[in-house]
């Protein structure tokens, strides 16, 4: 293989990763919402199945059309390449780059849901430090 063509499939592979990456942030958000991709997709005035093809990094997301997702989901455009390889929004200097992996379990999308309709503050600080306490009596149950 010629250095031309492996340079073009590297970069292919490449835009790739980051076509998955952001489709796998839209998913992420979309859900953590409740929004059908039906209803985004009636937003933005495309099929639900063009929805589907963005989340799975099959087609390739315009910047104008990530933009109207941006608003649509109610998120800073930054949020979809924040975190892809070393990239972080100016405003998240500050922030930590944790794997969202677990964010994309339906079971952690629940627990957000329930957590959030809590309406006391008061509360769902209790409702975390409990959680918390029994995280750290886990981790050090398993250790021994």
């Amino acid at each position: 293989m010629t250095g031309y063509s492996q340079t073009r499939m590297n970069k292919k592979s490449h835009s790739g990763d980051l076509d998955y990456y952001i489709g796998s942030r839209v998913k992420s958000r979309r859900s953590a919402l409740g929004i059908s991709q039906d209803k985004l997709g009636s937003c933005l005035g495309v099929t639900f199945q063009q929805i589907q093809k963005y989340e799975k990094g099959a087609n390739r997301i315009s910047a104008s059309a990530l933009y109207s997702i941006a608003n649509a989901l109610s998120i800073d455009f930054s949020y979809f390449v924040d975190g892809y390889h070393g990239i972080s929004s100016a405003n998240d200097e500050n922030v930590p780059n944790y794997e969202f992996d677990n964010l994309k379990k339906r079971e952690s999308i629940e627990l957000l849901r329930a957590y959030y309709k809590i309406s006391s503050p008061a509360v769902r600080k209790k409702v975390l430090d409990m959680i918390r306490a029994f995280s750290t009596s886990l981790s050090k149950n398993e250790e021994s």
